[in-house]
């Protein structure tokens, strides 16, 4: 299975990222999504993102204009279907996904692969509403896409081989390294980091430390780069929720239980960074505890 052209489906964080790398990679991209200011702002952030690079020597202006004329966009869903990979990178709800992967599906050559780059949902499960679930796996890059160096790959249980082999090359080609996970809830580095971020909002919860002390005790005591309150913001508030419930529905622990506050402060929209207020609130020079 020879992968020269990649579609994407979703052009937010995740998706502008996975266009970003795989252009660079020399792949032709296929970028769509329901909103043109949503399209528009995702190649002005991969532009701006590839200056950057440039500036800083890690690739030429050459290389920055090629990638980018690689980039196309479109807000018909159908155009994405004649690639020979696609990566749905939609929002974190297995309903939307499903939505996605169902109106693909007569657009799709026999050979497509389909991926998702879920950070914790069932690929057995999505796989499964698909006519190909063995050339269906999960594909989950960390964010920031550019910058961070591991792609999780996730099996289902139908994964056939040759699916596996092209997605790790498609990896390979990007100068990333790949972890094969199974396909249990949240997969490796979510089931792993998203319960100490639960953990770190159950601590400010009991009032064992407040927002600064938290983060301060972590990055110092443990040499987090960031504190995992920080981080949750960084990530989305209710991304957080999302995979937390995943683990609780999934695995039936009470270990899992999403704590209550978290819980309150995505139903207030503190989200995080995206809008503005979370843990932190970011809305003037300097970000500020929220609690």
């Amino acid at each position: 299975m020879e992968i020269e052209s990649i579609g994407i489906v979703g052009a937010g964080q995740m998706g502008n990222g996975i266009a970003h790398v795989c252009a660079l990679a020399g792949y032709d991209v296929v970028m769509s999504d329901v909103s043109e200011e949503a399209l528009k702002a995702a190649v002005a952030l991969v532009d701006a993102n590839m200056e950057r690079q440039v500036t800083r020597g890690k690739i030429t202006a050459e290389e920055r204009a090629a990638a980018m004329a690689r980039i196309k966009t479109t807000l018909h869903l159908p155009e994405v279907g004649p690639t020979d990979l696609i990566i749905e990178a939609a929002t974190e709800r297995e309903t939307v996904k499903q939505a996605i992967f169902e109106d693909l599906l007569p657009h799709l050559k026999p050979t497509t692969i389909l991926t998702s780059n879920t950070s914790s949902i069932s690929i057995t499960r999505l796989a499964s509403r698909t006519d190909r679930p063995e050339k269906f796996m999960g594909f989950h890059f960390m964010n920031p896409v550019p910058v961070m160096q591991l792609v999780e790959l996730i099996r289902g249980i139908a994964t056939d081989e040759p699916t596996f082999k092209a997605c790790k090359s498609v990896v390979d080609r990007l100068g990333k390294t790949a972890a094969t996970a199974e396909d249990f809830p949240a997969f490796i580095v979510n089931r792993i980091l998203m319960p100490m971020i639960n953990e770190a909002v159950y601590t400010l919860y009991e009032g064992v430390g407040n927002v600064t002390s938290i983060d301060m005790a972590m990055k110092l005591g443990t040499n987090h780069p960031m504190g995992p309150l920080e981080l949750a913001d960084f990530i989305g508030l209710d991304t957080c929720l999302a995979i937390m419930n995943v683990l609780h529905d999934g695995l039936a622990d009470t270990k899992y239980r999403p704590c209550p506050l978290l819980t309150k402060y995505v139903e207030a929209g503190w989200l995080g960074r995206k809008t503005e207020r979370g843990f932190y609130d970011y809305r003037g020079e300097t970000p500020v505890p929220t609690r």
